[in-house]
């Protein structure tokens, strides 16, 4: 499981060096994606594997299935961590998160993600109120 919140920086060959705590669950490979509101999702190859096959079940007579796999899955790039815990984040992946240097790895239970870190500040600040104000039936058990 992915916990925390982490603040590695890009260096100047757009490579991250994974947080420690993520670093064994990830050191057999990973998939960076897009994710929604603008960050890269990673996954372990093997919960991508679990993503995927449950996206294979979804029907292909729906538009919007076919439109999300597609986005999700063309920018998709599988990457195997270095010895240092190095990961290199593909230019289209970092355009479309907004990277730069400063960057924020979250966990987010069965991935992680990255976010530009202005970004994440903004998001958070955004969400803190709604989180608060979260009805027991959005995730029900957890209250």
């Amino acid at each position: 499981m992915f916990l925390g919140t982490y603040t590695p920086k890009l260096d100047e060959k757009a490579r991250l060096i994974l947080p420690a705590k993520f670093r064994d669950e990830l050191a057999d490979g990973l998939v960076l994606t897009r994710g929604q509101e603008r960050c890269i999702y990673v996954f372990s190859t093997r919960e991508f594997e679990r993503v995927h096959e449950q996206m294979r079940s979804a029907p292909l007579s729906s538009r919007q299935a076919r439109d999300y796999i597609r986005v999700f899955l063309s920018g998709a790039s599988d990457e195997t961590p270095d010895k240092q815990g190095r990961i290199t984040i593909p230019a289209p992946l970092r355009s479309y998160a907004g990277l730069d240097r400063e960057v924020t790895v979250i966990g987010a239970g069965t991935r992680a993600e990255i976010w530009d870190s202005v970004a994440w500040n903004s998001y958070l600040e955004e969400q803190e109120n709604s989180f608060s104000e979260t009805d027991e039936d959005v995730i029900p058990g957890i209250f």
